[in-house]
């Protein structure tokens, strides 16, 4: 029997290999020479490098400014020297707060004292509780003390609001507790400061992050009840990075605002709590019992409140620190000023084991494994950049400051940044530039999943497929050739590349399969990591792989491979997407006002509860599309030419480096002169992540967003500020294939 299993796999490896289709950007002998070169990078990578690493980056507490987290950095780049990079320590001086004084307490009707810590396991030895690890809190909350009657607000989003606005429940001068989920942290204490709330408590409840999911740590890998979630509140859909120095990098020297002038910091309290701290807040509310949708995990009656009356008092140690982003260069022997930039974060919340250093160790084994070819002869085409950023968590401060200082530069280099954060186990996840998609499609053929012996794309396939909801949905994923790539929002280090400077991007890691429940807690260890993450740490080794050859295709491309129709047919979607939003808005819109003049809202099925129907709304007009569709018409024609011209001539004989300069400055076309209203930092007219959704993206941001506020005369005028950046667009892809005309 085991001889047959290896000759059936023999005879799939062998069809696999005859069956091998060219790399895009390749010529028939570079593409088989490129092949060769990626079987001995695999073949240099070792799962054990990233345990060693793994283990000793999450010893310590590593947050920014911490000395353990400098360490790290000094051994990181003196790791990158010796596999042949020039590597330095790229230095700012950002503010961070870090707490001093975090007091929560019920006050009536019950006295109760939160306890706002995590204890030590000793099953965990690697969860070490030191003097450098940082307590439970919110970075970026304001300093205040407060006392206010407490309502529950669900998850804190903008509809809830409108919820209880019908139930005739007004947060104003109150502390709101809030359920993390629904959308990004920060966005819960920015909806509740805009409703006039002054305080706001938010909890992770067991039924999406605790004993509903499974085990709890240490039995198992989901929170438990006394872990909570770190992580920053900073508004960073205004602006990520330093707040004190909005679009510049924060050298020592750089002009900084004052706190006072800063437009992106929250302005109320916030504290996040265990499910354990918030069960005796919540079971002592009165008022209404929640909306069946809005109850949770927790044996007790959700009720919203008030009846409850808190004390919350957080004070702040407001520092400057230093972030410290290792920067490591391979030069390029052919083009070395066109930069192929690959990074992912180090700093993390307290060990950080999974959130970032998984994927932080896959990079460190990626360069080696490329350093080791460059030993035995092998030269890069262009310059390879690996990255490893501090001050991340906080709101991605060390890429934005890097990215800020060195904009001119990274927007006349920067062919492309691939981005990396925690990785876990399952199935490949990517989100960036949909002209990268062909490109991801490929790797994702040539690169084996380790765990069902499949290629990455047909095991990310059979996962869409598995939550597919009809069957004809299922049918077109099943029948896909390539993969489909999700939108960029935000949440990561990718965003100042793409959306600010209009940088190529992607963002890639596994994921699906793990136990992980104990996100930005002081569980996040070497140990969970190794038992629920992604034990043998062969994830760490697909990433690598997976990186690893979109950072070396893009390095050795003799034309780079940018997909020009993927991404009009990608952008036609978010236009198709958008109208229909409107149309449907309008015809929602007709109906609930019906509804309200003839008094035909049905009242809350607890008969004691308040109930306020809705005001009429006014009627959505219709939008002038006409521009942008036109807009659309012309990348269509441009990138079919563009298309059919490479097929026919995929390496022209003249003037190839000013086609690919064209071929990665093209993204920038795509950016915004103003920005995005009321956000001007980000200035990407297809990607941004969204004013209330945080890391979520919204596509086509400008539109509709607008569009989702109801505010018609702003969604008019983006519509001919997204049709103005799409010509411009079309236009730089008309002058690559006017290059590609050239015999």
């Amino acid at each position: 029997m085991k001889s047959i299993l290896f000759i059936l796999c023999a005879v799939v490896a062998f069809n696999g290999l005859a069956q091998q289709k060219s790399i895009t950007g390749f010529t028939k002998d570079a593409g088989d020479t490129q092949i060769k070169l990626e079987e001995k990078f695999d073949a240099q990578l070792k799962a054990t490098n990233l345990d060693q690493w793994l283990k000793k980056l999450s010893a310590k507490a590593h947050h920014v400014g911490s000395p353990y987290g400098k360490e790290n950095a000094e051994y990181m780049r003196d790791l990158f020297k010796s596999w042949g990079y020039e590597a330095e320590i790229a230095s700012y001086k950002i503010l961070f707060p870090t707490p001093k004084v975090r007091v929560l307490e019920m006050t009536s009707p019950n006295k109760f004292v939160a306890r706002l810590a995590e204890p030590a396991l000793k099953e965990d030895p690697t969860a070490a509780i030191g003097s450098d690890q940082l307590p439970v809190y919110n970075a970026w909350s304001a300093d205040g003390d407060v006392t206010g009657e407490l309502v529950f607000v669900n998850y804190g989003i903008p509809e809830d609001y409108e919820t209880l606005e019908r139930m005739g429940i007004d947060v104003k001068g109150k502390i709101v507790i809030a359920k993390y989920g629904g959308s990004w942290r920060g966005i819960k204490p920015k909806v509740a400061q805009e409703h006039g709330a002054i305080g706001c408590l938010i909890y992770s409840d067991p039924m999406e992050d605790g004993y509903v999911q499974g085990d709890v740590y240490p039995k198992g890998g989901f929170r438990p009840k006394d872990g909570a979630q770190r992580g920053s509140v900073m508004d960073m859909p205004i602006y990520p990075g330093d707040p004190l120095t909005p679009g510049y990098g924060s050298t020592p020297d750089a002009k900084r605002l004052s706190r006072s002038e800063v437009t992106n910091l929250i302005k109320i309290p916030v504290l996040p709590i265990s499910y354990g701290d918030a069960q005796p807040l919540l079971a002592a509310l009165g008022g209404p019992v929640a909306p069946a949708r809005w109850r949770g995990g927790l044996p007790i009656t959700y009720h919203i409140g008030p009846g409850a009356k808190v004390h919350m008092n957080v004070q702040s140690n407001w520092n400057t620190v230093d972030c410290l982003n290792v920067i490591a260069k391979m030069k390029g022997s052919e083009l070395p000023d066109e930069w192929v930039i690959r990074g992912n974060h180090h700093d993390g919340w307290n060990n950080g084991a999974s959130d970032p250093l998984s994927g932080m160790v896959a990079e460190l084994e990626e360069a080696r494994a490329i350093g080791e070819l460059v030993k035995a002869g092998w030269k890069p085409k262009r310059t390879i950049v690996y990255c490893a950023w501090d001050a991340e968590e906080p709101g991605l401060m060390g890429s934005t400051e890097w990215v800020e200082d060195h904009a001119a530069e990274l927007q006349q280099k920067a062919v492309a940044y691939i981005n990396s954060d925690g990785n876990g186990r399952g199935f490949m996840f990517v989100q960036g530039s949909h002209t990268l998609e062909s490109m991801v499609g490929e790797i994702g053929r040539d690169v084996i999943d380790p765990e069902t012996g499949v290629t990455l794309v047909e095991r990310s396939k059979a996962f869409g497929a598995n939550y597919a909801a009809t069957a004809k949905a299922k049918k077109e994923i099943l029948a896909r050739k390539g993969v489909s790539i999700g939108a960029m929002g935000s949440g990561s280090d990718y965003t100042p590349f793409i959306q600010h400077l209009g940088i190529p991007s992607l963002n890639i890691g596994f994921g699906g399969e793990g136990g992980g429940g104990v996100y930005h807690s002081n569980y996040d260890t070497y140990d969970h990591y190794k038992r629920f993450g992604d034990p043998k740490l062969e994830y760490g080794v697909a990433l690598a792989k997976t990186a690893g050859r979109a950072t070396l295709r893009l390095v050795n491309a003799e034309v780079l491979p940018f997909d020009f129709k993927g991404f009009h047919r990608t952008v036609n979607t978010y236009l198709t997407e958008v109208t229909a939003l409107l149309d449907n808005m309008r015809e929602s819109t007709e109906v609930e006002n019906q509804m309200v003049r003839e008094n035909r809202y049905i009242q809350a099925a607890d008969p004691t509860t308040k109930y306020f129907p809705p005001s009429a709304k006014e009627p959505v007009p219709f939008l002038n599309f006409a521009s942008l569709q036109n807009a659309l018409t012309q990348l269509e024609k441009s990138s079919t030419k563009f298309t059919e011209l490479y097929m026919a001539n995929p390496k022209p004989n003249t003037n190839l480096a000013k086609l690919n300069q064209l071929l990665y400055t093209a993204e920038q076309k795509l950016l915004s002169p103003s920005g995005l209203p009321r956000r001007p930092w980000f200035k990407h007219t297809i990607y941004a992540p969204g004013f209330y959704t945080g890391y979520g993206v919204k596509t086509l941001p400008g539109v509709r967003e607008a569009i989702e506020q109801r505010n018609w005369t702003e969604a008019q005028e983006q519509i001919e500020i997204a049709a103005r950046a799409l010509t411009a667009y079309s236009n730089q892809v008309d002058e690559a294939s006017k290059i590609l005309m050239l015999r």
